[in-house]
């Protein structure tokens, strides 16, 4: 190569106890190393935001390692491939992978979190990340392998204005479910669920009483709960199951994933026992060997109309804490991404 572009990335300095903030990392910039055999020099172009990371940053035992001291953190991202050394990757490939916060990265492509792989062709950058992401996916997974929506089913999404709960509400419609309800924070995002995403009704928690709401829309109980939020609207939800309800654990954001404090557990666990009810949590890297056949099935219902989708797009390497900071503070409709460069 000629002029060596300069790489500026984010490092964790230390770890937050609460809210992530800017103070928790710094700001460093390296020229960029040459590449070796076997290797290849991506520029990253657009980052992915999940609530996960923030779990990442604790320094406890996980599904993956706690992003260390000094380490640039952890994060899917899409680039494309400016130098190569690698057999499988060539010059200007769109590509996907565990990249982080940085604006370039060296790697042979092998990650034990997101392997680097192509991008096919026709799917924009961003759609790889979202609805064809790690949050399509764990729609896909939760709702059809451990929700088994069935035709007449009553379905229940909390998130349902995020990237996952959107998408997972959309899933069980296709597969004839006949109430889709969600539950999102505000008057905006429940219109968008609603009308955008083809919900039949969306709980605003910050101004109605979730568990009466539940009631009212679900007389005869949910079959499916699908929660991505954990806490006080678990413990409604919970309340209002039906008979062999199953109910989907996949996320926990209203705890703010922070080591400040544990979410109380729910008091209506009982329940899955008088009702015969199943409750299962899931990690969708355990379906990662079905990942194509997913987005197979994701791409058509995309394109038959059946699957709308929004992103969220931030944008400057610098605004990254703020902006996984932002999940938790629920600022953002549909995918949280941040754009750091164009494609070429």
């Amino acid at each position: 190569m000629g002029n060596k572009p300069v790489n500026r990335m984010l490092k964790l300095k230390d770890r937050p106890m609460g809210a992530v903030s800017s103070e928790n990392f710094e700001l460093f910039e390296e020229e960029v190393l040459d590449i070796e055999e076997g290797q290849m020099l991506i520029k990253v172009l657009y980052l992915s935001f999940d609530p996960t990371q923030r779990g990442w940053l604790n320094d406890i035992p996980s599904y993956m390692p706690p992003v260390q001291i000094g380490e640039v953190m952890r994060a899917g991202a899409v680039g494309q491939v400016v130098e190569s050394r690698n057999k499988n990757f060539t010059e200007g490939d769109l590509v996907q992978g565990s990249f982080g916060w940085q604006e370039y990265v060296v790697t042979d492509g092998s990650s034990d979190f997101m392997p680097a792989q192509k991008i096919p062709e026709g799917i924009p950058p961003t759609s790889a990340l979202s609805v064809f992401g790690v949050t399509g996916l764990t729609a896909y997974f939760g709702m059809l392998d451990i929700g088994k929506p069935q035709e007449g089913d009553t379905v229940l999404v909390s998130g349902a204005g995020g990237a996952t709960g959107s998408v997972a509400g959309q899933i069980a419609k296709i597969k004839g479910a006949s109430k889709i309800i969600g539950v999102a924070g505000g008057s905006d995002k429940c219109k968008w669920v609603v009308e955008e995403a083809g919900y039949d009704h969306c709980i605003d928690y910050k101004n109605e009483n979730v568990g009466q709401k539940i009631t009212e829309l679900a007389p005869e109980g949910l079959n499916i709960y699908f929660d991505n939020v954990g806490g006080p609207i678990l413990e409604s939800s919970l309340a209002c199951i039906a008979q062999k309800a199953r109910v989907v654990l996949c996320g926990g954001i209203s705890s703010g994933y922070s080591m400040k404090s544990l979410p109380p557990g729910p008091s209506t666990l009982m329940n899955l026992v008088i009702q015969r009810a199943r409750m299962e949590g899931f990690i969708v890297i355990d379906y990662a060997e079905r990942f194509p056949d997913a987005i197979i099935d994701l791409g058509r219902w995309v394109s038959e109309g059946k699957i709308v989708y929004r992103e969220d797009i931030a944008e400057g390497l610098e605004n990254c804490p703020e902006t996984l900071g932002n999940l938790f503070k629920g600022k953002n409709l549909g995918k949280q991404l941040l754009k750091l460069a164009d494609p070429v």
